[in-house]
């Protein structure tokens, strides 16, 4: 089944564009199922191309999704256009009294600010507050990864020397939870960030698992142990050129950036990037929609505790 997703939202021609098989809103109407509803909160500053990168994988499933784009009141977008927000996002006052079978927040430019100090902190606390009442499933990207673990289990994140930057071989840590079947021994994913979270912390919580790791990138993927939260420190949500942009828009502003690990062909910026990560990025987001958003939510979507 495919993804439902607002009329018009940019990302349906550029996956078309691809292949991949996406339904607007008026085509969904007329299908007599019931979706999963999933809400993005969408933090990124260019927010069409991840919302295109996560439409991508979760289209990638026999499941039909219903996407609502969440945006926050207390910060405005200053790099996608105030038409596309008023369009497609809802505010989160709006959807505070619905439920949802999984929600998904991404990273943001803020990670060298401590938590506190974010602009939008308290209605992001709302947010997580409102998660654990509302939705099944709640997954958790870089900075929403971290700044999730520092709110509702006391980890805290670390500045790197360097920015972790590239694409890195991973391990698994619990090969019999769900949301790593299929994968390979080693797999690859994208890292773009300044600060981490340590192993040392996490192993002290006894509600939290480590469940895939890199020697390194480090701790990559974290879950609660009763499958309502996971959250990644990595990116596999990226596209090909999202790194290639990243280094290329820094080097432009003279910023201090070294050329992405493990990325371009024989380490050459002139050559195309590799592709490692994108069969590991399906199976997680197929995973975690099979495993803890589908056959986990009640049928009743009010019936979600």
């Amino acid at each position: 089944m495919p993804i439902n997703i607002p009329d018009k939202l940019p990302a349906i021609k550029a996956l078309q564009n691809e292949n991949i098989f996406v339904m607007d809103a008026s085509r969904a109407s007329q299908q007599d199922i019931r979706p999963l509803r999933i809400a993005l909160l969408n933090l990124m500053p260019v927010k069409i191309t991840t919302e295109t990168d996560l439409i991508r994988l979760l289209s990638n499933s026999p499941l039909q999704v219903e996407l609502d784009l969440i945006k926050l009141r207390t910060h405005t977008s200053k790099n996608t256009p105030k038409e596309h927000m008023d369009a497609f996002y809802k505010d989160f006052d709006s959807v505070i009294h619905h439920k949802y079978d999984g929600l998904i927040i991404t990273g943001a430019p803020v990670e060298q600010l401590p938590f506190e100090e974010v602009n939008y902190w308290d209605e992001l606390i709302e947010i997580f507050e409102w998660a654990r009442r509302n939705v099944t499933s709640s997954l958790f990207i870089c900075w929403g990864a971290q700044a999730a673990l520092y709110y509702y289990y006391g980890i805290p994140k670390y500045p790197l020397n360097r920015k972790m930057f590239g694409v890195f071989e991973h391990t698994k840590s619990d090969s019999a939870n769900p949301i790593l079947r299929g994968f390979d021994d080693i797999f690859y994913v994208p890292h773009s960030r300044h600060t981490e979270i340590k192993r040392e912390d996490i192993i002290k919580v006894p509600a939290l698992s480590i469940l895939s790791e890199s020697k390194e990138a480090g701790v990559y993927m974290v879950a609660s142990k009763n499958g309502r939260e996971f959250f990644l420190t990595g990116h596999s949500e990226y596209s090909p050129e999202t790194l290639d942009n990243e280094y290329k828009r820094d080097l432009s502003k003279a910023l201090p950036i070294e050329m992405p690990k493990n990325y371009y062909l024989d380490d050459d910026p002139a050559n195309s990037p590799v592709v490692r990560w994108r069969s590991q990025a399906n199976m997680l987001f197929v995973n975690w929609l099979n495993y803890f958003v589908y056959q986990q939510t009640p049928y009743n979507i009010e019936a979600i505790e």
